[in-house]
């Protein structure tokens, strides 16, 4: 149903169907073809301002899998959210970006040595063409390689916005290929500057903070949204960023569905109040959501929650524009 209560019944499929990418759709959130917040498929990156994709992957997750369908579940989940204006802004941010549904890259599990590069191959393909990236995951190793795309792009430093219960930075062997690792890759190799990021929300313990900002879980609970977002853009600056958002960043009791639940998460209500607070104040080349694993979800409220997150970071990219 549109936002005027009018549903256009010659309408419908607007994923495949729509004239323009700026077009909006009125069919029932329970029908049509899937894509991400009914936005037409396509591979043709000219003259747009956002490309969606999904990267299924989840061959790295160190406990119970599932991601490789957080792609489907977000887009499933969006629809809940297509029909009507951004909230609170009544912003109709798809008239004034350019945003499409790049689909999903495929992966072939018979071949894991070869992902990294070809997640990284897929990135570069939708960064170097002027788009900016949304990439909707997968588990949360596939954003090491999309933050080499875009450091190819951008430069090396890029400040890291993170939302998680882990902080990813754990040491390894310098050959792993694993969730929990990457963002200590990033750092040593100089491609996110650690000193202008930040993580929020971590509740997990690691000897080293390897130089990344931190506001703990607890913190978080003790803090205001408005502390937590000046905090965050006194951090970045006008840096070129970068937000990934693990699901589990929030309370299992806000996204059960994802593979290493951890207790004393941020809310929804905080969460998405910090990425509106985030609006008109960070330098946003690139952003995802991961770690969604439908398969743990109750009555999608994990993917519901990606897919509101992901809404969240298209309209940093629309306050931005109209600045």
């Amino acid at each position: 149903m549109s936002s005027t209560g009018v549903i256009d019944t010659k309408g419908g499929d607007n994923a495949f169907t729509a004239k323009s990418v700026h077009q909006n759709t009125s069919e029932p959130m329970y029908s049509g073809a899937l894509s991400f917040m009914r936005r037409r498929y396509s591979r043709d990156l000219n003259g747009i301002d956002i490309a969606v994709t999904g990267i299924p992957y989840d061959l790295a997750t160190s406990s119970r899998p599932g991601t490789r369908l957080g792609p489907q579940g977000v887009r499933r989940a969006s629809t809940n959210l297509a029909w009507a204006p951004h909230f609170p802004s009544g912003r109709d941010i798809f008239a004034e970006l350019a945003v499409i549904d790049y689909g999903d890259m495929v992966i072939d599990p018979g071949h894991p040595e070869k992902l990294p590069d070809m997640i990284e191959d897929h990135a570069r393909d939708i960064v170097q063409s002027g788009a900016k990236m949304l990439t909707i995951g997968g588990d949360h190793f596939i954003t090491y390689p999309i933050l080499k795309a875009h450091a190819e792009k951008y430069g090396d430093g890029i400040s890291l916005i993170q939302f998680d219960a882990h902080s990813d930075t754990w040491e390894d062997d310098g050959d792993r290929i694993d969730h929990g690792t990457m963002f200590w890759h990033a750092a040593k190799k100089g491609i996110v500057n650690p000193s202008k990021s930040i993580q929020v929300g971590i509740r997990t313990h690691n000897e080293s903070t390897h130089g990344y900002n931190i506001i703990y879980g607890p913190e978080v609970q003790s803090m205001s949204i408005d502390a937590i977002v000046e905090q965050i853009k006194a951090t970045v600056g006008n840096n070129p960023a970068y937000i990934t958002f693990d699901i589990d960043g929030l309370d299992p009791c806000y996204a059960p569905g994802t593979g290493t639940p951890v207790l004393g998460g941020l809310t929804s209500h905080q969460a998405v109040s910090i990425l509106r607070g985030l609006a008109g104040h960070v330098n946003l080349i690139g952003s995802d959501v991961v770690e969604v694993s439908p398969p743990f979800d109750v009555s999608d409220i994990t993917s519901l929650a990606g897919a509101t997150m992901a809404w969240e970071m298209l309209n940093i990219h629309a306050v931005n524009r109209a600045k």
